[in-house]
């Protein structure tokens, strides 16, 4: 099989990482598991090149040297991406970047890292009010017919959205998983607080918001209606303004929701920002997970 989409993001992390002199991506995909997936073992003196967050100061108060706290891993985590789909991923970022293929880059590049690190990858989709359900495994090859279908069904108008799909997942997936939800604005603000309460209370929840492109302010598309808007409604200051307002809105409330559910939260805009950005949703997870 031809890994087309797999050289793709293997070639945008070999980029960062040679941007940043080291494969950081690799390592804060490892590290992130500091929370539900991590037991706690013991504590140890701290050393040079410690992680300073990882410093326990109850403990090193009681004892007068600077303990560290240790963990154990679990051998093998569950990985299950959940991608949300409709004729909406056919629109653009907010710097005109495919809302399509950001998705599937950034499923690709948490899939390729799950498994280099031995873990196993799934996915889960609305393709047309059918749920998908790609079960666990643990190969790129896997990864790349899963994407490559993922591909194809993207676009495909349906009705229901991201919270049928999450629903799914705490009814039918019964093993322990760490979940990436990848969606947009309007997924994030219907996704139910009684879901992600179910979700969070048993799993590890991830979340990439895929910017959208505005409205107003420049040419605008009618992605259900497949036309241009008029310039003279698109150009218009007021609801230029208006329209940045609400979003802003709705994206703090949405984040708050979330992250109240310990579910950690970025937003990506283009393919080319993937690799920072899934690092600093890592650490932000690995370290809401350990206070």
């Amino acid at each position: 099989m031809n890994l087309k989409y797999i050289n793709q993001v293997k070639a945008n992390i070999s980029i960062y990482s040679n941007k940043k002199s080291s494969n950081i991506l690799d390592g804060s995909y490892k590290s992130v598991y500091r929370g539900k997936s991590m037991n706690f073992e013991n504590l140890r003196e701290y050393v040079i090149n410690d992680d300073v967050k990882d410093i326990d100061w109850k403990a090193s108060a009681r004892s007068a040297n600077l303990l560290v706290k240790q963990f154990n891993a679990e051998k093998k985590h569950n990985i299950l991406i959940v991608m949300d789909t409709g004729i909406k991923m056919d629109g653009d970022t907010n710097i005109s970047d495919s809302k399509k293929d950001v998705a599937l880059y950034s499923a690709g590049t948490i899939g390729y890292l799950a498994i280099k690190n031995g873990d196993y990858v799934g996915m889960l989709y609305n393709q047309q009010d059918r749920i998908t359900y790609k079960p666990f495994r643990y190969n790129l090859y896997n990864l790349e017919q899963y994407l490559t279908d993922f591909d194809k069904y993207a676009t495909v108008e349906n009705q229901e959205g991201i919270e049928k799909s999450l629903e799914y997942a705490y009814k039918y997936i019964t093993k322990k998983m760490i979940i990436f939800i990848i969606t947009d604005l309007q997924g994030m603000e219907t996704i139910s607080l009684k879901t992600i309460k179910k979700l969070s209370a048993i799993h590890d929840v991830l979340l990439i918001n895929i910017s959208d492109a505005y409205f107003f302010g420049e040419k605008g598309f009618d992605l259900d209606n497949k036309s241009y808007i008029p310039s003279f409604i698109t150009e218009d200051a007021e609801l230029y303004t208006l329209e940045k307002e609400i979003k802003k809105e709705v994206f703090t409330n949405s984040e708050n929701k979330l992250r109240k559910n310990k579910v950690s939260v970025t937003t990506v805009n283009s393919v080319d920002e993937i690799p920072q950005k899934i690092i600093e949703l890592l650490e932000r997870h690995k370290y809401a997970n350990t206070h």
